[in-house]
């Protein structure tokens, strides 16, 4: 026996605790608690990337890579959480955007929304019907990315002008400030230059054909005049008529 005791170590702390073993760091990677009282069953990232569908408008690869890749990897996840809320997550892959939209229930009942869009106004709504205009011609061309100037975009918005306004100081404003939103929004993407933006590749998945077709009517009514129409239908979906 005592050749037994001999072999047992000597050099053990005053408190006989053992090296390390890496459980407690294992413990507090694997816990999803954040805080006292946590019964939330994400991990800190998940929780991050669904805050950010809540928030934003859309999340992308290029404005969110964080949140997108986690959004790949733990979709079903976020998804779920989404439709507790009675929200539907929308993920175009190839365009890699995600967004978020109201659940539409199947008997025809209205469900408890969180959502507040406020409605895009007259001068933003040409703003995006221009753009998704210019990227699809862009991508049409082969362009890999495509750029707008904010002049160009400002002057765009004037040649929907009623003739018979005045306010010339007051339209450019709002047309400017229009552009200031939209890039707000995330689907102007600045560059180095003040005056030059990149369009987003989300402005196309979140603007389909019968989203645009329901703005175009609403800019009619709220101009109160056709000078919309005026311009044409093919001039505002000048791509579309492929």
């Amino acid at each position: 026996m005592s050749d037994v005791v001999d072999e047992i170590p000597t050099d053990l702390p005053d408190d006989h605790s053992a090296e390390p073993t890496g459980l407690e760091e294992e413990v507090e990677d694997t816990s999803v608690s954040l805080f006292e009282g946590d019964e939330g069953g994400l991990e800190l990232a998940q929780r991050q990337a669904l805050v950010a569908l809540l928030k934003q408008r859309f999340i992308s690869a290029r404005t969110h890579p964080r949140d997108w890749q986690v959004l790949i990897d733990h979709e079903r996840a976020l998804r779920s959480r989404l439709n507790d809320l009675f929200l539907d997550l929308q993920v175009d892959r190839a365009r890699e955007v995600a967004w978020k939209r109201q659940a539409v229930s199947e008997t025809g009942s209205r469900f408890p929304t969180l959502l507040y869009d406020a409605p895009w106004s007259r001068e933003e709504t040409i703003v995006l019907v221009h753009l998704r205009d210019r990227l699809r011609a862009g991508v049409a061309g082969g362009e890999l990315r495509v750029f707008v100037d904010r002049e160009d975009v400002v002057n765009h918005v004037a040649s929907f002008r009623p003739p018979h306004a005045t306010d010339e100081a007051g339209d450019e404003r709002r047309a400017r400030n229009a552009v200031t939103s939209v890039a707000k929004s995330g689907l102007l993407i600045a560059t180095a230059s003040e005056d030059r933006y990149e369009i987003s590749e989300a402005v196309e998945p979140l603007l389909p054909l019968e989203l645009l077709a329901e703005l175009l009517e609403a800019l009619q009514k709220a101009n109160g005049s056709a000078e919309a129409a005026d311009h044409g239908d093919d001039e505002l979906f000048e791509e579309d008529a492929e």
